[in-house]
């Protein structure tokens, strides 16, 4: 599938939402935030599990995550929210080097890197969230208008 045929299926998913403007654009950014942090083997289920307790559209949802997150921007995502969470936190950044070949060496080095990935991640995520609830709201309103048929004129 070529990204000229991607874009087409997400612009028809897209315009085949239903609900008001607000509401698709709420689910948007819930699946917008969920994708950009660093939970990439279960945005799936986060998404359906968030929708569902927010009752929000999860079609919406799942579209927010799949166009955030995919393997092209996953990489920059992580290595963004890593360096913004060592940032924040004002750590170190870890230079990845096992001591030890045991358990806990690795678990050790690999909450190092957990905790600030998440902190960085959770900012990220707002940042990301935040824009995209408007700029759907925006969309939906604009494309729904241009795409209504006009009212017939009354006798």
């Amino acid at each position: 599938m070529t990204i000229r045929d991607r874009i087409n299926e997400f612009y028809n998913r897209f315009l085949s939402l239903s609900g008001r403007p607000e509401e698709i654009a709420r689910s948007m950014a819930l699946g917008v935030f969920i994708g950009v942090t660093p939970t990439i083997p279960f945005h799936t289920a986060l998404v359906m599990v968030s929708c569902l307790v927010f009752r929000q559209n999860i079609t919406a949802g799942m579209l927010g995550a799949t166009i955030i997150s995919n393997p092209l921007t996953i990489p920059f995502f992580y290595l963004a929210e890593y360096e913004l969470g060592i940032a924040v936190l004002g750590l170190d950044p870890n230079p990845f080097v096992l001591a030890d070949h045991d358990v806990r060496a690795i678990l050790e080095i690999g909450w190092h890197i957990l905790y600030p990935l998440v902190v960085g991640g959770l900012i990220l995520a707002c940042l990301f969230a935040v824009p995209s609830y408007f700029i759907t709201r925006h969309a939906v309103g604009k494309l729904r208008t241009r795409y209504v048929e006009p009212a017939e004129p009354s006798p």
